[in-house]
């Protein structure tokens, strides 16, 4: 269903059954909750100071090679919108990796 590189491909799935007007019975497949992972079990890899200008797409292809990648520094900064972490010039963006 997710590319393996998306936040949300390691979640389990669940099911639900509904019936219809039509009294079709419809399994529902669908997602678990993603939560944030606790940051204690990150590994720090460094912090990056934002400059004008800067988009979290290239800095997230800078230090990790891949700019889809940019939920894992949300992940990293407990930021739920990945527009916050380039908002302020001069803000430092942690960038960790879970599990490492």
């Amino acid at each position: 269903m997710f590319d393996k590189n998306s936040r949300y491909y390691n979640i389990k799935e669940a099911t639900i059954s509904t019936t219809g007007k039509d009294e079709d019975t419809r399994i529902i497949v669908y997602k678990k909750r993603r939560f944030i992972p606790d940051s204690e079990n990150m590994t720090m890899l460094l912090e990056h100071t934002v400059t004008e200008g800067e988009r979290l797409d290239n800095i997230t292809a800078l230090y990790l090679g891949d700019p889809t990648q940019f939920w894992r520094l949300c992940d990293s900064n407990l930021i739920l919108n990945p527009e916050e972490l380039t908002k302020d010039i001069g803000r430092r963006i942690k960038v960790a990796m879970p599990g490492l």
